[in-house]
């Protein structure tokens, strides 16, 4: 839901520095790259001593890559399978980071077994959550949804609760319990949302399966239907075949 319109606003906003970084002769890998580092960096330092607002600080500094090196690519016009592939993967890694600077916490100096427990399967639900969609594109379904809690939901919930919860180090009191019940939220969310794309292949894979099997039982159907009444199927005026569009070759967007 974030996704969909806080993507497009922080493109706008982000699209100077890009250019920048584009004059500089910077590549948008190098940037994935280092966005990537700075995320592990900021989850792996700082959240396992409990630093979360100066840990979430850094994080915040260097999520903003995962913006910053597609706008370089598209101004550059390279757009690339492996730039998607990079992009993508690293995404997995550094949302591994976050949830396991967590986890860390509660199972050190936190000293919470439970809150541990459910870290842990925020992050493993999120790879799994990215993975159904991704699985049931690849043996050619649509997964035509994209669930309550997607990657952008559960960063910004985790966070800003993060950032909050660290402010009570500088003496705001309470403020810790935040970061428990958004891990609780996201924990809740993120199984919403496999169930959601679970169901959704199942179904998406009946019809094409129904399909399929129709369309084996009565392989004239199409033909029948299609033919004019010249009894040729798309012919021109001189009676060849119509000629076909082209495919748009477009590359996977980074």
């Amino acid at each position: 839901m974030l996704n969909k319109y806080a993507r497009a606003f922080f493109t706008r906003v982000l699209t100077p520095f890009a250019a920048f970084l584009i004059r500089r002769g910077v590549s948008p890998d190098a940037v994935t790259l280092v966005g990537t580092a700075g995320v592990i960096a900021g989850a792996l330092v700082f959240y396992p001593r409990g630093e979360f607002f100066w840990g979430t600080i850094v994080i915040t500094l260097f999520v903003f890559s995962d913006l910053v090196d597609g706008n370089m690519a598209r101004q550059l016009g390279r757009s690339s399978r492996w730039g998607a592939f990079l992009d993508s993967t690293l995404d997995r890694v550094a949302d591994g980071a976050i949830f396991g600077g967590f986890a860390l916490w509660y199972a050190g100096l936190g000293d919470d077994n439970a809150l541990c427990a459910v870290s842990i399967f925020c992050l493993a639900s999120g790879q799994v959550v990215s993975y159904t969609k991704a699985r049931g594109e690849s043996i050619g379904l649509p997964v035509a949804v994209n669930g309550l809690v997607e990657r952008a939901e559960r960063l910004v919930v985790s966070l800003v609760a993060a950032g909050l919860a660290g402010l009570h180090k500088f003496g705001v009191p309470g403020i810790q319990y935040l970061l428990p019940v958004a891990l609780w939220i996201v924990a809740v969310g993120s199984l919403v949302t496999l169930i959601q794309r679970v169901v959704t292949v199942r179904r998406e894979s009946a019809e094409a399966e129904a399909a399929a099997a129709a369309a084996e039982a009565n392989p004239n159907a199409e033909t029948e239907t299609g033919a004019g009444e010249s009894g040729t199927a798309g012919a021109g005026e001189s009676g060849t075949p119509a000629a076909r569009p082209e495919t748009e070759g477009h590359e996977a967007a980074k």
